[in-house]
């Protein structure tokens, strides 16, 4: 006899595990996974080193440097300002729908063997980095302001089954999901020619931190055996509860950096930018579909100020400067630290993993065109830095997969005069496309 088991599995919060047991219900039901995605962006700014695949740190000849290598500052020998556009195109892919285990019942919904994925898109243009160096004698200031993250997910899971095939059919409730996410900072450089080979450079920045996420988890519409394996129309009186997610706060941080010519044609550089730290918050809310004991649209759960360290970046690089200076090759190793974001919150059950990000780039110049022509090919690869499970749990595995490493391809063109310099570049890969319009103007 076909008998249906009818479970919603505990859920974990991105940022913190939430149980909701200790509260009378008819059925088992637990908050699920919220899919919040983080798109943050530790690539240097401007549209040369987009170019030249992120392999900055060692070059760090213009006003960029006050993010890239604070160090690079001393290079300027006049006031320069720094100017860049950037357009970025999200392809964010999630779970849709199928099976998190076992097999379909070739019912309804359930028709499909293994998860079906879905992807929420989403573009923007903005101003993504302006700068203001000021330079005198050894030392060299600079003002900057920089975009971290601008993003907004959407997206929708509906029919997500587990069980056997003839007995104890199990399906997790249905979810919208919405988030958005927007960080910004705003620095001072300052560096130091030590000698005519060497400097360093320090940095401070005051981030401002705005994220924010709703998921709304729905019962299907009709409670029986096809109903079970039925659509959801996510109707009003069929909502399960309620969960936000959200953060805004702001903190300081600080960098420093060093910049190293062993010879005329080698550099080496080097810098370390440390992560901020912010206070998450979330409600769960009681929908009307569940007895939770409480009138719906009651807090049952309240969380505020919960420490989240976000990653400490550390990079090195070199760079190779040929004959009259036509044609540099760069490589720079940027090591980020994700697995601070699961472990300052206490995650046992899934994490992040630090990341190595290798880039590579070539510039080649015409010298003798006016203006002065650059052209310029890069690069990196992106290893995977989602969220992901580490217990056998078969929702969890199905919620926050493990992603694919990615390459990043990157191309670009500079035209540069006496006092004023353009550069254009694309960065693209399968998850994000990047377009820089960037400009210099030396005073």
């Amino acid at each position: 006899m076909f008998r249906t088991r009818v479970e919603k599995n505990p859920r974990f919060a991105t940022a913190l595990l939430l149980s909701l047991a200790i509260l009378p219900m008819p059925l088992r039901v637990s908050a699920q996974q919220a899919v919040v995605p983080l798109q943050l962006s530790f690539s240097d700014p401007g549209a040369r080193s987009t170019g030249l695949g992120g392999a900055f740190v060692a070059l760090a000849d213009d006003a960029t440097a006050a993010f890239a290598n604070p160090a690079g500052l001393v290079q300027l020998l006049n006031p320069e300002m720094s100017i860049e556009v950037r357009t970025w195109s999200h392809t964010i892919p999630y779970t849709a729908s199928g099976r998190v285990e076992g097999d379909p019942s070739g019912q309804g919904l359930d028709v499909t063997s293994g998860i079906t994925t879905s992807n929420s898109t989403y573009d923007t243009t903005g101003l993504s980095f302006l700068s203001l160096v000021w330079p005198t004698g050894d030392w060299s200031f600079a003002l900057y302001l920089h975009k971290y993250a601008d993003l907004e997910f959407s997206g929708e899971t509906q029919g997500l089954f587990g069980g056997g095939s003839d007995c104890c059919q199990t399906r997790w409730s249905d979810q919208q999901m919405y988030s958005k996410q927007d960080i910004g900072s705003y620095g001072l450089s300052a560096a130091y020619r030590i000698s005519d080979s060497f400097s360093i450079g320090l940095g401070v920045a005051y981030f401002d931190v705005s994220m924010d996420s709703i998921t709304r988890e729905y019962l299907w519409d009709v409670d029986s055996e096809t109903g079970f394996f039925g659509p959801t129309s996510f109707l009003a009186d069929h909502l399960a509860l309620t969960e936000y997610m959200f953060i805004d706060d702001s903190d300081w941080t600080f960098s420093g950096g060093f910049l190293w010519g062993p010879s005329e044609r080698w550099r080496v550089g080097g810098v370390y930018r440390q992560g901020f730290e912010v206070g998450f918050g979330n409600d769960i809310i009681a929908g009307v579909a569940v007895d939770y004991g409480v009138p719906p649209g009651t807090v049952i759960i309240r969380n505020r100020g919960v420490p989240t360290n976000f990653p400490d970046v550390y990079g090195l690089g070199f760079s190779y400067r040929g004959l009259e200076e036509r044609l540099t090759l760069s490589f720079q190793w940027d090591r980020i630290e994700y697995s601070s974001i699961p472990q300052s919150i206490g995650l046992d059950d899934q994490t992040i993993d630090d990341a190595d990000e290798l880039h590579f780039g070539a510039e080649y110049v015409f010298l003798e065109s006016i203006p002065v022509v650059a052209v310029r090919l890069g690069a990196w690869l992106d290893p995977d830095h989602q969220m992901y499970a580490t217990v056998a749990d078969p929702y969890l595995r199905a919620m926050l997969p493990q992603a694919d490493d990615e390459w990043h391809y990157t191309a670009g063109l500079g035209l540069a005069m006496r006092r004023f310099q353009v550069d254009l570049a694309a960065d693209l890969s399968d998850r994000v496309n990047t377009v820089s319009l960037s400009a210099i103007y030396n005073f």
